[in-house]
């Protein structure tokens, strides 16, 4: 096989544009970047069952996120299309887990009084998931509460926290296995 032509490619190389943002903060690769990838974005998180108008602001989050950790990329771990989708993703599981919270109790204990059919209930539960929260280790109730409360990314934990990333979700993990446990075993 001759070298004497290069392969013919198809748009732009995404890896040279991510370098070219990461080093020079170069805003016409990032345009580059976000004309191609915006509309893949929302494509993908509709798909997922999120509306149209959520899917666009986490698109838009996830590019944003993109610019911002440019220099976070390494092209030998992955493809800028992987990564900024694995971002979308991270985002639209960080948007679900604060809606579902949304419906928990308040952790403190100066509660006004419940008024709703049903919250009751719902109060029960927060104030006994606040409970056997309480009752974990303590770096165990931390990640916790950073990874649910405080929707945060277990990425994000582990750089705030100096831990290694493997270890965050191994406690998280036994975390949630000693919760599950704890509370009959309902997910």
């Amino acid at each position: 096989m001759s070298n004497a032509t290069s392969p013919v490619q198809d748009g732009p190389d995404w890896g040279l544009e991510m370098a070219a943002v990461a080093t020079r903060r170069d805003r016409d690769s990032f345009m580059r970047i976000y004309d191609h990838f915006m509309p893949r974005l929302c494509l993908y998180l509709r798909g997922v069952g999120v509306s149209e108008a959520v899917a666009e602001d986490l698109a838009q989050e996830s590019l944003l996120r993109l610019w911002q950790r440019a220099a976070e990329f390494d092209p030998a771990r992955s493809a800028v299309s992987t990564w900024v989708f694995r971002i979308a993703r991270n985002l639209h599981i960080d948007r679900l887990r604060r809606e579902a919270w949304r419906g928990m109790a308040p952790l403190s204990e100066d509660v006004e009084p419940i008024e709703e059919a049903g919250s009751a209930e719902r109060y029960a539960d927060g104030a006994q998931l606040r409970r056997r929260i309480e009752a974990l280790s303590p770096v165990q109730a931390r990640l916790i509460r950073m990874s649910y409360f405080e929707a945060k990314s277990h990425q994000d934990i582990a750089a705030e926290l100096s831990m290694p990333l493997g270890t965050v979700k191994s406690h998280l993990r036994r975390a949630f296995a000693r919760l599950q446990d704890d509370m009959g075993g309902a997910p």
